[in-house]
C-alpha cells in the first residue's frame, strides 16, 4: 500500500484495528482550505496521519491536511473494499451531482411493533437500493397501496421519491437493477411523511421540496387542518425558511381534483407514532396509529406535546427516518452513548491526545455533505495548529502504514488497493454501460475482492 499524496489520496483496507497506535493523529468521520503551513520544528520525515472511514469526511480531512501542511503524509482506511462512504451508498441515486466510520446505527422509535415484518429503517431502504452489500438481501415488500415515512428531512424525501418516481428515469441512474426490478413491481400509489411537529418546523430543504413537487405523474396529499395560523406567520420567517413554507402552502392550495392516475405524496404534521399496528393474523404491519400533537414554546424552542386525540393511518410499508447514530468503534476511544458522538472540543477527542474526530461522530448525524466539507476543514485545522504548536510530539518518526499493512497480513487480511479499487470502478461501469446506466454496482464484498485481485 502506498502513501496518500495530492494525486493519490486514498488507500482502501478492508479491515482496521488498532492502527491508531501507529499514528500520530487519527481522525475518523462518517473524515481551512489555506497555503502551506510551517511547523516550528519541521518533522526530519513526514508526519504520519491515519484516517480511519473512506466517506466525505475522511476524504474532506485528507485533503485540507495535505493543502495545509507539506510535511503530512495521509493514508485513509476503510473497512469496504470501495471508496466514498455516503456519497457512493447514502446518496439518492438520482443526485449524481452531489456525487466511513459514520452513523452506521439506527435510532428506534421506541414503540410496540417496531419489529414486524413491513417496517424498515430509512438507513437499510437507503442501502439496499444504493447497494449496500450488507442490505442487499433487504427484500421490501411493496404489495401495499400506501407507505409512511416517519420523519420529514431530506432522506425521508429522499425515500419517498425513489417510491414514487417513474421507473424511466431510475433507469438512468445507478440504482440496483435488483432495486430497479422490485421498484417496477410496486403498488404503492401514495407516500405520507409524518412529522411532530408543523410547517414551520419542517427539516427539509426547499431543493428536495421542490423535486417532490415537480416530479411527474404525482400530487400533493396534504391536511388543510395542519396548516392553520402559518399564512399568518410568514411575515416574520427568515427568508429560507419564508420561501420553504410558502412552497409548502403553494402545494396546499393548488387544486388537484380530477387528476387521475397520479400517485400521492404528502405531509403528516403535528403527529408521533405510538404502535404500529399489526395485521389480523399478526404476521406483519398493517398501520400505525398516531399521537396528534400539540405545538409549546416558542420560536427554535418549540416543542411537540402528545394530546389525548390520536390518529390511525392504514399502510402495508413503515420507513423509520427519525435519524442514525454513531456507535463505538472501540472501547479504547471514548464515546458518548447518549449523544452517540465521541466526545470532543473542536475535533480534538477528549483525554486522548493525536486523536481527533469529523463528521457525524463529531458532531451527530446532521446537515448535507457541505456541512460535513465545512466540519471536516475544521478538524484539519485543528490538526494542523495542534503540530504547528508542539501540542503533538512529532520528533519521534512513526512507522504509519509500513507497520500496519504488515500487522494486517499477520492477521490473515488481504488489503484492497487504490490500484485495485479501480478494478472495481471499471467494471461496475463497464456493466453499467451495457444497460445505459453510469455504473452497475456490485452488490457483493466476495465479487468486488474476486475483481480486484484479478
Amino acid at each position: 500500500m502506498r502513501p496518500a499524496t495530492k494525486a493519490s489520496l486514498f488507500s482502501v483496507i478492508k479491515v482496521l484495528r488498532a492502527s491508531c497506535r501507529y499514528n500520530v493523529g487519527c481522525t475518523y468521520g462518517s473524515g481551512f482550505s489555506a497555503g502551506h503551513r510551517s511547523f516550528s520544528s519541521p518533522p526530519a520525515s513526514p508526519t504520519k496521519v491515519c484516517v480511519v472511514g473512506g466517506g466525505p469526511a475522511g476524504f474532506y480531512t485528507a485533503q485540507s491536511l495535505l493543502k495545509g501542511s507539506p510535511h503530512i503524509q495521509v493514508d485513509i482506511y476503510e473497512r469496504l473494499p470501495v471508496p466514498f462512504g455516503l456519497v457512493r451508498f447514502g446518496v439518492a441515486p438520482d443526485h449524481p451531482e452531489v456525487k466511513s466510520y459514520g452513523a452506521e446505527g439506527n435510532r428506534t422509535m421506541g414503540v410496540s411493533g417496531e419489529g414486524l415484518p413491513g417496517v424498515y429503517s430509512a438507513k437499510d431502504f437507503v442501502g439496499w437500493y444504493n447497494g449496500l452489500p450488507c442490505n442487499k438481501e433487504l427484500q421490501p415488500d411493496l404489495s401495499h397501496e400506501t407507505a409512511v415515512i416517519l420523519g420529514q428531512g431530506n432522506v425521508a424525501l429522499d425515500v419517498a421519491r425513489i417510491l414514487l418516481s417513474p421507473l424511466d428515469l431510475l433507469k438512468k441512474t445507478d440504482i440496483t437493477q435488483n432495486a430497479l426490478e422490485t421498484l417496477a413491481a410496486s403498488k404503492v400509489q401514495r407516500v405520507l411523511m409524518v412529522g411532530r411537529r408543523g410547517p414551520l418546523q419542517v427539516a427539509c430543504t426547499i431543493k428536495e421540496l421542490r423535486e417532490m413537487v415537480n416530479m411527474p405523474y404525482t400530487a400533493p396529499d396534504m391536511l388543510p387542518a395542519d396548516f392553520q395560523h402559518v399564512a399568518q406567520a410568514l411575515a416574520d420567517l427568515p427568508r429560507p425558511r419564508k420561501r420553504l413554507t410558502e412552497l409548502i402552502m403553494k402545494t396546499l392550495n393548488e387544486d388537484h381534483r380530477g387528476r387521475q392516475g397520479v400517485k400521492r405524496w404528502g405531509f403528516r404534521f403535528f403527529r408521533s407514532p405510538l404502535e404500529v399496528l399489526p395485521s389480523a393474523d399478526g404476521s406483519r404491519a398493517s398501520g400505525i396509529r398516531l399521537a396528534v400533537n400539540k405545538l409549546e414554546g416558542v420560536g427554535d424552542a418549540v416543542t411537540a406535546v402528545p394530546t389525548s386525540e390520536v390518529d390511525e393511518i392504514a399502510c402495508g410499508m413503515i420507513i423509520s427516518s427519525i435519524g442514525y447514530k454513531s456507535l463505538p468503534i472501540d472501547p479504547a476511544v471514548p464515546f458518548d452513548f447518549k449523544r452517540a458522538i465521541v466526545p470532543n472540543n473542536m475535533g480534538r477527542v477528549e483525554e486522548t491526545t493525536g486523536l481527533y474526530c469529523s463528521g457525524w461522530v463529531k458532531r451527530g448525524p446532521t446537515g448535507v455533505i457541505a456541512t460535513t466539507m465545512n466540519d471536516s476543514f475544521d478538524t484539519a485545522r485543528t490538526i494542523l495548529q495542534d503540530l504547528e504548536s508542539g501540542a503533538i510530539n512529532v520528533s519521534v518518526s512513526r512507522p504509519g502504514s509500513s507497520e500496519v499493512v504488515p500487522l494486517l497480513e499477520k492477521r490473515g487480511v488481504r488489503t484492497v488497493s487504490f490500484a485495485d479499487w479501480e478494478k472495481i470502478n471499471a467494471e461496475e461501469t463497464k456493466q453499467g454501460t451495457a444497460v445505459g446506466k453510469p455504473r452497475e454496482k456490485l452488490l457483493d464484498v466476495r465479487e468486488m475482492l474476486a475483481v480486484a485481485w484479478t
